[in-house]
């Protein structure tokens, strides 16, 4: 066989190694868990949402000092992750706690996340997207709904003036 045909060969099975290598996914042969808490700060009292993906299990569990022990189990709306809910203790005491996260049994992966816990109590309503209101923002608000109102009667009393 020819030098030539040799190199010709060679690069035939170079493209198509390159080619399989492309199309073939990129899977992690041991991707670590990761884990969330959200929110991530809240007060004594107040509830979270615990999410761990990556765990290859079906239940698993979630421990801290701000609420103990509770169970996650698959979530529902994202395959491959457990979830659960925990309420803090109402006499948590504030500051950075440790929230493990445990896949499967005794034993299985373990991923340790931060919980802060916050002084005060828990916001209700809109959710703590409101932090306080000045009264000329309320009075803002009071006159820009009461000049909406007005708009509205004054234009269904044109409407049925000029059609009566």
């Amino acid at each position: 066989m020819s030098p030539t045909r040799i190199r010709y060969r060679l690069a035939g099975v170079a493209v198509a190694t390159l080619a399989v290598a492309a199309v073939t996914p990129v899977i992690p042969a041991s991707a670590a868990p990761s884990a969330t808490v959200s929110p991530g700060t809240v007060a004594p009292g107040g509830r979270v949402d615990l999410k761990v993906e990556g765990c290859g299990t079906k239940t698993g569990r979630a421990t801290s000092r701000a609420f103990g022990s509770v169970p996650l189990n698959p979530d529902s709306l994202r395959p491959g992750a457990l979830s659960g809910a925990a309420t803090l203790y109402a006499d948590a005491p504030t500051g950075s706690h440790p929230v493990t996260f445990e896949c499967g049994g005794t034993g299985g992966a373990r991923i340790t996340v931060t919980l802060q816990v916050a002084p005060g109590a828990a916001r209700g309503g809109l959710g703590g997207s409101v932090d306080s209101m000045s009264t000329g923002q309320v009075a803002l608000g009071g006159t820009l709904a009461a000049g909406a109102l007005g708009a509205g009667v004054w234009i269904l009393r044109r409407r049925t003036a000029r059609t009566g």
